[in-house]
């Protein structure tokens, strides 16, 4: 009871000042010295090591409003994006929160939800907060951004803009040979809603790979999803206009797992066993995905890992570079579970 702290009492905030005081330096030194600036290069790394020690041991904590003053600078970044609480654009924004988190900087987000009005205004106002970079989740660039950008799925090319992009060849590669190995020669199509900006490279790619290998997209087994619900409900309507159509089908690869997901609810309702009957294959491999009945065989997107990519290549344009790469790709992944099977009658 000799330490003279009264229970419940805030413990000191240690200043710069009292950091330079333990140490017997100047606080310019120590300022210097913790804010990597241009002046440490010439202090000994004994002094920058002590220095560095001392303010671990202390817990000292360095004022963001003076760092943002004396720098010039508010350490914050913009996010943007379609949707915030649906499972693709949720993992990617874990992704960068992780590594900006790790690098000191705080961001803000914003979801547009496709309203091109929304969007253009919320540029203005995250520009206004004073953020020093922009990354897009699911989302159409169409000008010329006045600050540093990096896109995830953005799919357009503009100048001052880096693109992280997933090689939707190689997952259509990867998807579509599999159902192949596994005789499904009459396969359903989902394509996605327009508005999201992987579509129209999705659809491309699923087009030019089947008729690569000889595999046949039919417009009667294929079907247009014009909505953007989050949910299960965005894939169980349209799967219900395919089945309306009675031509028979024994895979369903359908736009993402959300989609694959309540379409696998439609074809049970229907008397239909998956994957006994028909076959179903998503795309993302969301956080859900491995623990539906049946697990859910899809194509993954490392989404966490390109939120993580766009924050760092974004921190790189802020922190040191004015060169940029245009375009940074991701490998998809097959991931093979309980939804899809050999064809029926193929042995």
């Amino acid at each position: 009871m000799g330490d003279g702290k009264k229970s419940g009492q805030k413990p000191a905030v240690i200043t710069l000042k009292a950091v330079a005081q333990h140490l017997g330096l100047t606080p310019g030194t120590v300022s210097a010295v913790l804010n990597d600036a241009p002046s440490a290069r010439s202090i000994p790394e004994a002094t920058k090591n002590r220095i560095h020690a001392a303010a671990k041991e202390l817990n000292y904590r360095p004022n963001f409003f003076a760092r943002t003053l004396r720098n010039k600078r508010t350490y914050t970044i913009g996010v943007i994006a379609e949707e915030i609480g649906d499972s693709y654009g949720s993992a990617i924004i874990s992704g960068i929160e992780q590594h900006l988190r790790k690098n000191d900087y705080f961001f803000l987000t914003v979801a547009h939800r496709h309203n091109a009005d929304l969007l253009d205004r919320y540029s203005h106002i995250l520009a206004e907060r004073g953020v020093e970079g922009i990354i897009t989740v699911d989302t159409t660039i169409r000008d010329i951004p006045s600050l540093p950008t990096v896109a995830v799925a953005g799919h357009k090319k503009i100048k001052g803009v880096t693109n992280i992009v997933l090689d939707h060849e190689r997952a259509a590669v990867l998807a579509l040979n599999y159902l192949k190995e596994q005789h499904h020669e009459r396969v359903a199509f989902m394509k996605g809603n327009p508005l999201s900006s992987d579509s129209k490279d999705r659809w491309e790619a699923i087009c030019s790979v089947a008729a690569q290998i000889g595999m046949k997209v039919d417009p009667e087994l294929t079907v247009q999803i014009d909505s953007d619900d989050a949910t299960p409900m965005l894939g169980y309507p349209f799967a219900k206009q395919l089945l309306a159509r009675n031509k028979p089908f024994t895979a369903l690869f359908a736009y993402n797992d959300i989609s694959a997901i309540g379409a696998i609810k439609a074809l049970q309702e229907q008397g239909l066993r998956v994957p006994q009957d028909v076959s179903v294959m998503g795309f993302d491999d969301i956080p859900g995905a491995a623990f539906h009945t049946p697990s859910l065989t899809t194509v993954r997107q490392p989404l966490s890992k390109m939120g993580e990519v766009a924050a760092q290549a974004l921190l790189e344009r802020i922190e040191h570079s004015q060169e940029y790469p245009s375009e940074i790709a991701i490998e998809p992944e097959l991931v093979v579970r309980e939804s899809t099977a050999e064809a029926a009658g193929s042995n």
